[in-house]
């Protein structure tokens, strides 16, 4: 049979096996989304996202250490080489592989192993040396793109390595700015309780020279001390706290404690609570970088499937050599010692009892499964944006109601110490209503705390933003 013919006949043998192909798979477009954030205010579309940040020097400080020294981020920077390896690795499956190589090999042969006598005027050299360089080339000319899919599944994984990087800077920039947060606010807290404990103070001094006149029960000095100590119980409770968000900014910036603790002293102005931007949910799609990885690693799930079944198809493999080849040294580069060799073949599997289709409808599993979790991230994304737009509603109503709750408080507080030392008033009614004062002074320092914390939410839930 002609070769030509042998090459026609293994074609039409491969194709009629590979007749079929893998069956419809969801992509991202399937994914339907919202028109818009039921609890966003379409009033603050002028608001930017980098806005909801603590305007403060100990955030921008620390986040910007975090970004250069965490052990977290330099892991996912370290996922993203090797992803980029990877992608390298494909691509250069597709390119000729050309190599080299020279050697020298030596024989003594037996003349007794072809017999005792041997014809006349035959002879041979019982010793010989032979001296070869050659150079090589091969390659796969991918006709049915398996190569070509396989390259493209690697760049999306090295693009969904670079989205998880992204996302891994995202979490550590919230977690900074509500670490800051916190602390801030646990020196708004503790300015209250002391102003409540000089309050307290105040009392039972007063209490104790009524006590020492005569016009006043000893009980009512101990009341007061109570509630001083009560004060100072809660300034010390702080403590813990501030010791706890020392110890997660030591793990997410790699910095010691005394450079943390000289960040956070750099005092700070009071700024208000900004507005909470308006965004679309398909915004999500590109700003988002897990919902971005996501869509990558559907993307390379969706090239496995073409890689897989492209193993149906036959596979045509080019190669050539080129080299020199003597049997004595100084005859190495002569013209007669030039040989090469030229080859190209042929393959592809005509009865492998279902072991190539068992790959596609795993790639296909793994393509659903990546669908999945990629619905799964939108889904998660608009659940978290809601909630985040929901909860800064909540907390600006909370914290502005706990704020006038407090004046309130303060003021009747000292309406009525006044009235107490001028004998208008018993003393357990200006104990009581010092003692609504210290707890709403602490409650609206907590509630504005939760009110930026819930920024922080929302910068992260629309994607967040470059520091300035």
């Amino acid at each position: 049979m002609k070769p030509l013919a042998s090459v026609t006949l293994a074609l039409a043998l491969a194709l009629a096996a590979c007749a079929a192909g893998p069956g419809d798979l969801p992509t991202a477009s399937d994914v339907t989304l919202p028109e818009a954030f039921a609890f966003a205010d379409d009033a603050a579309a002028e608001a930017a996202v980098a806005d909801l940040l603590p305007d403060d020097p100990a955030f921008h400080l620390l986040a910007r250490s975090s970004l250069a020294r965490s052990p977290t981020l330099g892991a996912a920077l370290a996922r993203i080489d090797i992803a980029r390896a990877g992608a390298a690795r494909a691509g250069a499956q597709r390119r000729p592989s050309i190599g080299y190589g020279a050697g020298v090999s030596a024989t003594r042969t037996n003349p007794d192993q072809f017999g005792a006598d041997l014809p006349a005027g035959v002879d041979f050299d019982t010793e010989r040396a032979a001296y070869s360089a050659d150079l090589t080339a091969r390659w796969d000319p991918d006709l049915f793109g398996a190569l070509r899919a396989s390259e493209r599944a690697a760049t999306a994984r090295l693009d969904a390595a670079s989205a998880d990087a992204a996302a891994v800077r995202l979490a550590l920039i919230a977690e900074i700015g509500g670490a800051v947060i916190d602390w801030r606010t646990l020196d708004a807290r503790e300015a209250a309780l002391e102003e409540d404990l000089e309050s307290a103070n105040a009392i039972a001094r007063l209490a104790g020279v009524r006590e020492d006149a005569g016009i006043a029960p000893g009980a009512d000095r101990y009341r007061a001390e109570a509630q001083a100590a009560a004060s100072r119980s809660r300034i010390a409770a702080l403590t813990s706290e501030r010791a706890r968000i020392i110890g997660r900014l030591v793990a997410l910036t790699a910095l010691p404690v005394d450079e943390i603790r000289a960040a956070l002293a750099v005092d700070t102005a009071h700024s208000g609570l900004p507005v909470a931007p308006a965004a679309l949910p398909s915004t999500l799609l590109h700003a988002r970088p897990d919902i971005v990885a996501a869509s990558y690693r559907l993307a390379a799930a969706d090239a496995d499937v073409a890689a897989a079944a492209a193993q149906r198809f036959p596979r045509l493999d080019l190669s050539a050599g080129i080299g020199l080849l003597a049997f004595a040294l100084g005859d190495l580069f002569e013209a007669d010692s030039i040989i090469g060799n030229v080859a190209a073949g042929i393959a592809g599997p005509l009865l492998d009892f279902g072991r190539i289709e068992a790959q596609i409808d795993a790639a296909e599993g793994q393509t659903l499964l990546a669908f999945e979790q990629y619905r799964g991230a939108v889904f998660a994304a608009l659940g978290e944006t809601e909630s985040a737009y929901a909860l800064i509603a909540a907390t600006d109503a909370q914290a502005a109601a706990a704020a006038d709750e407090a004046a309130m408080a303060s003021r009747a507080a000292r309406l009525a110490e006044t009235r107490y030392r001028a004998g208008l008033e018993n003393f357990l009614s200006a104990l009581e209503a010092r003692r609504v004062a210290d707890a709403s002074g602490d409650r609206a320092a907590a509630a504005r705390g939760r009110a930026q914390r819930a920024r922080i939410l929302l910068w992260q839930s629309l994607g967040g933003s470059d520091l300035d």
